[in-house]
């Protein structure tokens, strides 16, 4: 299903046009993706909305300085990477503690049972762009097309 993520994001939901849900599901199952995945998929990103939404802004700088303590299900799901990668952009004020909080939660909605560093950068990028933070989106688009692995202190 994350490769259905992937490609909705880029093809539709990164326009931030008007969208034209029974079409987008049409083009969908015309490109050879399931109906169950695609109706998996359009839940997902409306959570992920929904979620953005309620980002309260005058508390999103009050919020940085919480201590997050991973849960044994989010360290055996998300990958080490995947988990310092979060910490860095937070620590860097590129993410605020409660965008961190819905990136996690949509990685946990993923049904998969690992999600790797890329599937990180993609939902850490999917999660700025809804949160109209596009110059932050740039910031890990390069970091997602980077060819060498980057080193984290």
């Amino acid at each position: 299903m994350f490769d259905l993520l992937i490609y909705m994001f880029e093809n539709y939901l990164s326009s931030k046009n008007n969208l034209d849900f029974a079409n987008m599901t049409l083009e969908l199952e015309a490109a050879g993706f399931n109906n169950k995945d695609i109706e998996t998929a359009l839940d997902w990103f409306s959570e992920l909305k929904e979620m953005s939404t309620k980002i309260p802004e005058s508390h999103s700088l009050k919020l940085n300085d919480k201590l997050r303590i991973f849960t044994e299900k989010e360290k055996e799901k998300i990958s080490f990477d995947s988990l310092g990668f979060i910490l860095f952009l937070e620590q860097a004020k590129i993410l605020n503690s409660i965008e961190r909080e819905i990136i996690i939660d949509r990685a946990m909605a993923l049904n998969q049972n690992i999600i790797n560093i890329e599937e990180v950068r993609w939902i850490v990028m999917m999660t700025l762009w809804t949160n109209d933070k596009e110059n932050d989106y740039l910031f890990v688009e390069d970091a997602l097309y980077q060819n060498q692995q980057s080193i984290l202190h």
